[in-house]
């Protein structure tokens, strides 16, 4: 992986990275920022997914999010949303919340998405094995998080993945993409017709199955204008009271689907995971 960016940021070090991803089978860009703890040996490491539209710069940039990192010593690694590249289709009549920048965090199936959009194998195997090896990172001590699109992304993949996390968070989630216009418009071409297909990328869904409880806080603003169609937070509620799952549930009055949202609360989310890493 090469370098393209390094700024100090609160005693750490904001840096940039491309690499040739073999599971996307396209150049990909990320984020890291490496806390100050790191000159006396590995850190935790939080990754942070983000949403619709977005790079892995977004986060990084608006969320401020270093400074809480500095302070208890956690790495972030902060993924693009999608394949990018000349040869990455795109949704045909270029809508935002489909195709680049909106990869779902699953692995496609159907053509034409299948041969790059494989964002699930790349944010859980092929990423963190190249950071790992590359980085001051603990492997055995990681977290993971996420906002809307990356919400959904960061629950999932938890869900998915048993002991492999050590806690979970999210902001705005689209906690049920069987149940949202979103999800309806990217699991069918993605996934196919199959609706089970689907489940298995299904926040609800996979609480309801899981044995694993791992330590769970969302953040979801009331004034949120995607709040009631496609966010659906009662439903993840719903199933967390169903299955005695730890999931602390926050309804913050008058915040919306901002960044200036997220920034308000990073910090506790920071906290939060620091507290079980």
């Amino acid at each position: 992986m090469e370098k393209i960016a390094e700024n100090r940021c609160f005693g750490g070090r904001q840096l940039r990275y491309q690499h040739r991803s073999e599971v996307l089978d396209c150049d990909m860009n990320f984020s890291v920022f490496l806390p100050p703890q790191v000159e006396q040996g590995n850190v935790p490491v939080l990754y942070w997914l983000s949403g619709l539209t977005c790079t892995d710069e977004n986060f990084v940039t608006k969320a401020g999010a270093q400074r809480y990192a500095a302070e208890y010593g956690i790495a972030i690694v902060a993924p693009d949303t999608s394949p990018r590249g000349e040869s990455v289709p795109d949704d045909p009549e270029g809508a935002w919340d489909f195709g680049l920048g909106a990869g779902f965090y699953v692995n496609a199936t159907e053509q034409p998405w299948a041969r790059h959009y494989r964002m699930y194998d790349y944010v859980v195997t092929e990423l963190p094995s190249l950071v790992a090896a590359e980085l001051p990172l603990e492997a055995s001590r990681m977290a993971i998080s996420g906002h809307s699109m990356g919400g959904h992304g960061a629950l999932t993949i938890a869900l998915k993945n048993p002991g492999r996390f050590k806690s979970v968070s999210a902001f705005s989630p689209i906690c049920s993409p069987l149940a949202c216009p979103w999800g309806e418009k990217a699991l069918g071409p993605y996934l196919g017709s199959d609706r089970d297909a689907w489940a298995a990328h299904d926040s609800c869904a996979l609480m309801r199955a899981s044995e694993d409880k791992l330590p769970a806080l969302v953040d979801q603003g009331d004034a949120d204008n995607f709040l009631v169609e496609q966010l659906k937070p009662e439903l993840l509620q719903q199933a967390a009271s169903e299955t005695g799952y730890p999931l602390e549930l926050r309804m913050q009055p008058g915040y919306d689907h901002s960044y200036f949202f997220i920034a308000s609360f990073i910090g506790e989310h920071i906290a939060f995971h620091a507290s079980h890493l």
